[in-house]
């Protein structure tokens, strides 16, 4: 895995050069990609990006079961049943 973007520098007599860019801290960062690694990084770069996917939904699942969780929990909540002492209050007044 491997965040960031696979970008071409310029094109070469031999072909495109590429670098790969990405931010960390805050910082923009890019890095060199050597031509026989380009289709390995380019692989690695989608399986961040399938990660990063996955996480979210994840994350949006959770989000909802503890919503309806929490939803159902207000629903079931009835008024707390008064006290033996403030019934015999309420009678002797």
């Amino acid at each position: 895995m491997e965040p960031g973007k696979l970008c071409v520098l310029r094109q070469g007599p031999n072909g495109p050069y590429y670098n790969l860019q990405w931010r960390e801290q805050g910082k923009a960062i890019s890095r060199y990609v050597p031509s026989d690694q380009v289709e390995l990084v380019a692989q690695h770069t989608a399986n961040y990006q399938t990660f990063q996917s996955l996480v979210g939904q994840y994350a949006q699942l959770i989000i909802e079961r503890t919503r309806a969780e929490r939803a159902a929990g207000f629903k079931k909540k009835t008024s707390a049943p008064k006290s033996s002492w403030l019934k015999s209050r309420k009678s002797s007044s």
